[in-house]
């Protein structure tokens, strides 16, 4: 069997090489341009339709909006110079800044961002994001033809904005950081139509030169970029989907940077004098977690649920298995995005698990069924889990599904119990809160554990409500307590993002969010 696999991945690099070099025939013309590898295609370069980390990644080099995130994950300008909130927290005013320019030459204005969000918001535009901008006043009777523009966005001059929501939404600001409100200019997306992706005129510090589907996507330096410009001329996406042939790229030089470390090979990396220095962090804004359905027996128990908690030794499975990257989980909001304390309440206790569960009926045990995609990563840590419960006499069955088909059982409430992880798709914490517990979003709106708790959900309107930011604190921490108290997941870890450089790349980090990576500050000394 061993020498059969090895046939096997011998014939998948050999197919990858092959197809490597038929990709690096047509980058061949960017030689000077930082060479990256990305493992899929971008689905598309069009913001209002951005949903893939790739694609929102690239797009983040190609546009700009109105605001944008410091290394704090802070609220700053972008081509926005400066805003304003009303006390009701309903109204947002910004000023633009003058002399943003687009890829043509012409200059922002305050009536392309209503323009860009307006297209999103437009069924025509089939945006799968309009979440991001449906809570402008206005913008539910725009979507339903109701009304032919959006009440809530008003021009107020060439360089100012108004937005007025249809309630206070704290988080709301940083909606506006995501590729979903990046502007354009309306006569490109006309003059293009389907075919804007390839040609659309950005703001950003780099501009589309050419994308090869399923080969290479070519960027080059905005020599009038209106903030600090690239220091590289261009950067050329590597599209390679095999990860080892990826790899042999990249030993050989033929890639500047590996934007992930696969599982497989991240330990070989870091034992490696010559890689470890070479890999770069950052703290993950995910969480990693056994969801138990709140509405099955026996997880209707909270007594059960935190017998689970105590009964595996998460510390030990991310420092084996996961060779140690990420951060224990004390709740589900990630470390960057709590500026609070935080408890760690469920430490390893198989002793406590076994009394929990005698005191909830089950001195014996009982069987229970995890739910888990296709994946060998996801795998090797449900069979850890299956050790952990089998020593307090909880007997897990592995049922293993593909991605589609887990997440119907799961979001159908079929699955007494499944491993997930849920990634920021903005950086404030209601993101691991409001969404994944609030009764309100049983299934498909994220709580696929089906928990409802009266205090938390009263708490939880309450908090995205609040605009004072350290009340809203207060009740964020509240919230996550409560919700660690009631268990409605075994809460594991935070991953942290790993990617490898060569030593001739410069200034090269990594970012919590996709949005952030603008490369302003690369070099390259080769």
């Amino acid at each position: 069997m061993a020498h059969r696999a090895r046939i096997k991945l011998l014939f998948c690099v050999f197919l990858g090489l092959i197809f490597f070099s038929c990709a690096e025939k047509d980058s061949r013309a960017f030689p000077d341009y930082l060479q990256v590898r990305l493992k899929a295609d971008p689905t598309t370069l069009d913001p209002a339709r951005v949903v893939d980390v790739t694609g929102a990644r690239i797009a983040a080099k190609l546009y700009n909006g109105l605001i944008a995130f410091d290394e704090r994950l802070t609220p700053v300008p972008d081509i926005a110079e400066a805003w304003t909130v009303s006390g009701d927290g309903l109204t947002y005013t910004f000023r633009l800044k003058k002399g943003v320019r687009f890829f043509t030459g012409r200059e922002v204005r305050a009536a392309d961002f209503k323009y860009s969000f307006e297209r999103v918001l437009n069924p025509e535009t089939r945006s799968p994001r309009t979440w991001v901008l449906s809570r402008i006043k206005g913008a539910r009777e725009f979507m339903a033809g109701k009304s032919n523009a959006v009440s809530g966005i008003r021009v107020k001059g060439d360089y100012a904005l108004e937005i007025e929501l249809k309630r206070a939404f704290a988080p709301f600001i940083r909606f506006l950081g995501l590729t979903t409100a990046y502007v354009v200019p309306k006569e490109e997306v006309l003059k293009w139509g389907s075919d804007f992706p390839f040609h659309g005129s950005g703001t950003g510090p780099f501009v589309l030169e050419v994308w090869h589907h399923n080969q290479f996507v070519a960027l080059r330096a905005n020599d009038h970029y209106f903030a600090e410009g690239p220091k590289i001329k261009g950067l050329c996406y590597r599209i390679i989907p095999e990860d080892f042939t990826a790899l042999v790229a990249f030993e050989k030089g033929d890639i500047d940077i590996l934007p992930e470390v696969i599982f497989s090979e991240y330990e070989r990396y870091a034992g490696d004098p010559k890689w470890k220095a070479l890999i770069e962090r950052s703290p993950g804004l995910n969480t990693y977690y056994l969801g138990l359905n709140c509405q099955k027996k026996p997880f209707d128990d909270v007594r059960v649920r935190k017998a689970l908690n105590f009964a595996v030794d998460r510390k030990k499975m991310l420092m084996t298995i996961m060779g140690g990257r990420g951060i224990i989980a004390a709740g589900p909001v990630p470390p960057l995005l709590r500026s609070f304390s935080a408890e760690q309440k469920y430490s390893y206790d198989p002793q406590k698990a076994r009394q929990l569960l005698k005191q909830a009926g089950y001195p014996n045990g009982f069987s229970m069924k995890i739910y888990q995609t296709a994946d060998i990563e996801n795998l090797n840590l449900c069979q850890a889990v299956q050790g952990f419960l089998k020593a307090v006499n909880v007997r897990a069955d592995i049922v293993q599904l593909e991605w589609s088909t887990f997440l119907e059982a799961v979001t159908r409430g079929e699955a007494p119990s499944f491993w997930l992880s849920w990634w920021a798709d903005y950086p404030d914490a209601e993101n691991f809160l409001y969404p994944l517990f609030h009764s309100s979003n049983h299934g498909p709106g994220g709580n696929r554990s089906l928990f409802s708790d009266p205090l938390a959900d009263a708490l939880l309107t309450r908090a995205v409500r609040t605009m004072d930011e350290k009340k809203r604190t207060g009740l964020y921490e509240r919230i996550e307590q409560r919700i660690v108290d009631q268990a409605p997941w075994v809460f594991f870890w935070h991953k942290s993002a790993c990617a490898v450089r060569q030593p001739w790349v410069r200034g090269f980090s990594v970012t919590p969010i996709p949005v952030m990576e603008k490369w302003h500050g690369l070099r390259l000394s080769r």
